[in-house]
């Protein structure tokens, strides 16, 4: 059985890939991770990542860390549940470099209308911390969301008018 993930222990993990790695690459934390990183939550079950580019050499670390460390690994990105947002790349934030690899907290926006389009109650807890934080505004989300709504037709898993009304729910102005 492997461990709950907490902050140190993803430290670890972003070190310790870095020193195995040597081709450069970006790597994209999402989800429980970022939740973890940005203080909203003690521990994550997952480590959920993307890989940019995603060559061999990150993969075949994988496997090892997992057992090292004691920790689950997801290869998950918003980008798996729903459209890319525009812009997606230049609103990730840096979060450090180690060796050959650059480490980025996935797009909030993305991360937020995939966990409303999830809505999980702590996926939606993670929403209201995105937007009370300042991290993501109601509408901007709102704006992006729109940008989206014609590809949703892509994602069969998705339900649209479902999708629509939980985003206006979390974007009303009280």
């Amino acid at each position: 059985m492997r461990d709950l993930t907490n902050a140190e222990k993803i430290a670890e993990f972003m070190r310790v890939l870095g020193r195995k790695v040597r081709q450069p690459a970006r790597v994209y934390f999402t989800g429980g991770t970022t939740a973890v990183m940005m203080g909203w939550r003690e521990t994550t079950i997952d480590i959920d990542l993307r890989f940019v580019p995603d060559h061999d050499e990150l993969y075949r670390e994988l496997p090892h860390l997992k057992e090292s460390l004691r920790i689950n690994i997801e290869l998950a990105s918003p980008a798996d549940f729903i459209p890319q947002l525009p812009g997606w790349e230049e609103r990730s934030r840096f979060i450090a470099r180690e060796g050959k690899l650059d480490f980025f907290h996935y797009d909030a926006y993305s991360q937020a209308l995939s966990k409303i389009e999830r809505g999980h109650e702590q996926d939606l807890k993670d929403v209201e911390a995105m937007i009370s934080s300042g991290l993501v505004s109601k509408e901007r989300l709102y704006e992006l969301f729109k940008a989206i709504e014609p590809e949703l037709y892509k994602y069969p898993a998705i339900n649209p008018q479902s999708f629509a009304e939980a985003v206006e729910l979390v974007v009303r102005i009280d």
